[in-house]
């Protein structure tokens, strides 16, 4: 007697719209865990400790537990600082004034690359912004920098 090969069984395919939609969920999930966008909708803007906390602080006294990031004499007048670590860039706008942001461009998420004549720079698109508030100079970078928390206290900057 012989006998008739048979078929080997096999799971039931997926419906055509389970497919579709998976496709969609895994579109969607990379397009929002893609380096950002300049349209104002993401919602988490903050990297590394401080990042995303409102001003800058020149107190004398510095609260317990900051990170020292820099002395004074590093951050240049009309100029600026980027630590790459921390997630943060520092200036000084004016004669003894610092603000820091975060480093973040707020465009698609690249590090900033320069901060130079009061303006922070970011590499990948050329969005500019201001050292002294953070806000939009030139796009395509639509949103301002984050502010990050800074303490001054003698010649020493700390994240706060």
């Amino acid at each position: 007697m012989t006998s008739a090969s048979l078929p080997p069984e096999t799971a039931p395919a997926p419906a055509r719209r389970t497919v579709m939609a998976a496709a969609g969920a895994a579109g969607l999930a990379a397009a929002l865990s893609a380096c950002g966008s300049d349209d104002g909708s993401s919602g988490s803007t903050g990297t590394g400790a401080g990042a995303g906390a409102a001003g800058s602080s020149q107190d004398s006294g510095s609260p317990a537990g900051g990170k020292a990031l820099a002395r004074t004499s590093d951050i240049p007048e009309g100029g600026g600082k980027i630590f790459k670590d921390h997630g943060v860039v520092v200036t000084q706008p004016t004669a003894g004034t610092y603000k820091a942001f975060s480093s973040k461009c707020t465009h698609q998420g690249c590090a900033v690359g320069s901060v130079a004549n009061g303006v922070i720079v970011c590499p990948c698109h050329n969005s500019h912004f201001s050292a002294e508030d953070g806000s939009v100079k030139k796009g395509p970078a639509t949103r301002a920098l984050p502010p990050a928390k800074i303490t001054v206290s003698g010649d020493e900057i700390e994240l706060a």
